[in-house]
């Protein structure tokens, strides 16, 4: 914290910000895919989310602190303890971070991760390529298994031409992925839909998508109960298992997805650690794909891979 801010608390406002630092430093057990988070920047979120604001823990960094009562130190303080025990940040708020965008989040729907958008960045530059070169129809995007919705509005934000599609299974996540659309703003361009993978999505969408995207289940049901409690004991389940060995869905929508796509339309799937050169071998030899891609994380391992659909 900058000093200046430190002071503006007061002293007392100061001992208190210190105290509960020094607090969340010592028991706070922080899990690798969430690297926003540190001690002081949870502490801040919630420092603020006592104090009235629900932000996520990008922007409360971005938002002066405020002084607490007695009443909101109790308050935070009962945070801090279940943010402690294990209760995700993103839910305690109610909101986080995507690709720019303040989403609202819950346990309805799996919590978006930063190395997401990896493939979400890499989609949006290719969607920006296509919306250039259409001369008639703007272009198509689905996103399933789209949870809160974050993948489909990151894309339909950053391409204002396209018309996007989002779907999942579930009933309770499509309708957090609703509000979040509504706070958006993107009604007019994003339709969400619910229904088992590419169900929703018929003969009106054959060969019209410019763009799939997906960030599946990537997790063996064996690895389930090996996963932090943080993970498993508050996200939905649903959001995680991808059958006995991780790449049922993957595999789903490789088998899937070509009767949608245009020649030329892309695929684009987030995966697990080392599922990568499987399903880029896969997709090699797949006569629907004739162009492979990768993306790979900061330490070398593909985290998303992207198919063209041949002509």
């Amino acid at each position: 914290m900058h000093d200046t801010e430190l002071q503006a608390l007061g002293s007392a406002g100061q001992a208190a910000f210190e105290q509960r630092l020094a607090r969340l430093s010592n028991a706070l057990d922080i899990l690798p895919d969430k690297p926003e988070e540190t001690p002081y920047s949870a502490l801040r979120a919630l420092w603020l989310l006592a104090g009235g604001t629900a932000l996520s823990i990008h922007a409360a960094a971005e938002t002066p602190l405020c002084a607490l009562s007695a009443a909101q130190l109790g308050e935070l303080d009962a945070l801090i303890v279940r943010r402690v025990a294990g209760e995700p940040i993103a839910y305690l708020t109610g909101r986080q971070r995507f690709m720019g965008l303040e989403l609202l989040a819950s346990p309805e729907a799996l919590i978006p991760r930063a190395e997401s958008e990896l493939l979400g960045k890499l989609a949006a530059q290719k969607l920006r390529a296509m919306a250039a070169d259409a001369t008639d129809a703007p272009p198509v995007v689905i996103d399933v298994c789209c949870g809160s919705g974050n993948l489909a509005l990151a894309l339909a934000h950053a391409v204002p031409q396209a018309q996007v599609h989002g779907a999942d299974i579930s009933d309770t996540a499509i309708a957090l992925a609703r509000d979040n659309t509504h706070q958006l703003g993107l009604e007019s361009r994003v339709t969400l839909h619910t229904g088992d993978l590419l169900a929703p999505f018929g003969a009106a969408f054959a060969r019209k998508v410019d763009l799939l995207v997906s960030l599946p289940p990537y997790i063996s049901t064996a690895k389930m109960d090996t996963m932090p409690h943080e993970i498993v004991g508050h996200e939905p389940h649903l959001a995680f298992d991808g059958g006995p060995f991780g790449v049922r869905i993957l595999m789903r929508l490789i088998r899937e997805a070509p009767p949608l796509l245009r020649p030329g339309g892309w695929l684009g799937m987030e995966v697990g650690l080392g599922q990568g050169p499987a399903m880029v071998q896969l997709l090699e030899k797949h006569p629907a794909y004739d162009r492979v891609e990768t993306v790979c994380d900061a330490g070398g391992a593909v985290r998303a891979v992207l198919a063209r659909a041949a002509a």
